[in-house]
């Protein structure tokens, strides 16, 4: 493997490291980058997506041997009407308020 002799650049009030177009690209490094501490020296790596796209989610659904039909689905774009509390009441349910949610001032 070779060896890089890179110089600390000054950033604002820190220091930093700009590292060659060449190893931005050769390891995917697009956004965010994860830095793991080990004895030897810092490993950099390209931070993990926590969460899937619709079609990455799709395809793993696909590969695995799970029968899905069962599931309801609804078809893209169309939203069932919700019949549960506003998110104002929810709110006021869960700290125990006995307030109305609204935000409406009272006239007496």
């Amino acid at each position: 493997m070779k060896t890089l002799d890179l110089k600390l650049t000054r950033i604002g009030n820190s220091l930093g490291v700009r590292l060659p177009g060449a190893l931005i690209k050769r390891y995917g490094f697009s956004g965010p980058i994860t830095v793991e501490a080990r004895e030897d020296g810092l490993l950099l790596k390209p931070r993990k997506q926590s969460k899937l796209s619709w079609e990455e989610t799709a395809r793993e659904m696909a590969k695995s041997e799970e029968e899905w039909s069962d599931w309801e689905t609804i078809p893209d774009g169309m939203v069932e009407p919700w019949d549960g509390p506003s998110e104002a009441e929810f709110l006021a349910q869960q700290k125990g308020s006995s307030r109305p949610a609204s935000k409406k001032k009272r006239v007496a």
